[in-house]
């Protein structure tokens, strides 16, 4: 069976990690014997040059049939002003195949000068409403201005859309070692943080091996900070969830190592936690780390979801060479080092090579 992935550069050091990672993939595939079918799409400030805008039509019904896809950053913020207001690319395709989970794991890996060496959590992040203005509408922005001098933002929280997350995060505590945190500001946020919680609660209820705590959002900062062992699987609303993942990421290194999915119950995106950085665009020196975390990832994801065996021996197979590169000293300079960004994928793909033929 082939598999079929879409490949959405993005902009600012996307077109450079991007392929980075479909290299180490397909090295990862030729090893157990079969090869990816990979599909560029145009998306971003090289859409809006060839066909006049970021999220082509074509490209989202390209999407349709593929069965992964991995998304490049974008840089809507430097897009043409005639495009300000608009959702994101990442928004749009977010929204189209309804990806509610973003499930952000950050660990601390040897070699890696990491705040937190001892960090292993999973942020699972609900996706698709909360405190974000563009996911809380059905037409248009959650945002709003009565008067010049007054912004507004709404809020949603919904019980469908928790029990979603909750679930899979409970599976994901299920997984790992049986702990779960569930993070809100219901001392403030009463009825719609304290909504998520209770929710989260009810749903974890039915999964009696799991230990659950929970915490307040700001006490969380700090607990993570002072005691990121103590944490495994933390299911949070979407806000809460970006901000904490961002923090996770730096406390394990840099977020040019922090790789996340968007998933629904049946389609998966690749997508790395942090932005276009368009400040080192072009400067061979970006982290790709990230971007190839996120494609191991999703190929996990949608192997266990089709029991192809397969892609989740890749994807085990790119983590441990990630890992080993790293302790090998394949370094960007956001973690220290000197290696560009060609070298860390060059240094993976041969600890991939190595490493599985020793095993064969």
């Amino acid at each position: 069976m082939t598999v079929r992935i879409g490949v959405l550069n993005g902009d600012g050091i996307g077109p450079e990690i991007v392929p980075v990672a479909v290299a180490v993939a397909d090295a990862a595939a030729a090893h157990e014997g079969f090869e990816f079918d990979w599909l560029s799409l145009p998306l971003g400030r090289g859409a809006i040059e060839s066909h006049g805008t970021p999220i082509p039509q074509q490209t989202l019904e390209a999407l349709d049939a593929l069965d992964i896809w991995v998304l490049g950053p974008h840089d809507s913020a430097g897009y043409p002003e005639r495009f300000a207001g608009d959702l994101t690319p990442g928004a749009v395709i977010r929204k189209r195949y309804g990806l509610y989970a973003n499930l952000r794991p950050c660990r601390g890996l040897p070699g890696v000068g990491a705040l937190a060496p001892e960090i292993d959590v999973v942020i699972a992040r609900e996706n698709s409403e909360g405190l974000y203005a563009d996911r809380n509408m059905a037409v248009g922005s959650g945002e709003f201005m009565p008067t010049p001098d007054i912004a507004l933002a709404v809020g949603v929280i919904t019980r469908a859309a928790t029990e979603r997350i909750a679930r899979q995060a409970c599976e994901l505590a299920t997984e790992r070692s049986g702990r779960l945190t569930i993070v809100h500001k219901a001392n403030v946020l009463t009825m719609t943080t304290g909504l998520f919680r209770d929710v989260c609660r009810e749903v974890a209820a039915g999964y009696p091996d799991l230990t659950v705590t929970d915490a307040h959002v700001d006490a969380m900062a700090a607990l993570l900070v002072r005691r990121p062992g103590d944490f495994d699987v933390i299911v949070t609303e979407n806000l809460f969830g970006d901000i904490l993942s961002d923090l996770a990421g730096e406390l394990a290194g840099s977020l040019g190592m922090a790789g996340s999915i968007n998933c629904s119950d049946t389609v998966v995106m690749a997508q790395a936690s942090h932005g276009a950085a368009p400040d080192i665009a072009g400067r061979g020196v970006a982290n790709p780390i990230a971007i190839i975390s996120s494609t191991s990832k999703a190929l996990r994801w949608y192997g266990r979801r089709t029991t192809d065996e397969r892609l989740t021996r890749a994807a085990d197979a790119i983590d441990a060479a990630v890992t080993a590169a790293l302790a090998d000293g394949a370094l960007t300079p956001d973690l220290g080092g000197s290696a560009t960004t060609v070298q860390v994928g060059e240094r993976v793909i041969a600890h991939l090579d190595g490493q599985i033929g020793s095993a064969g």
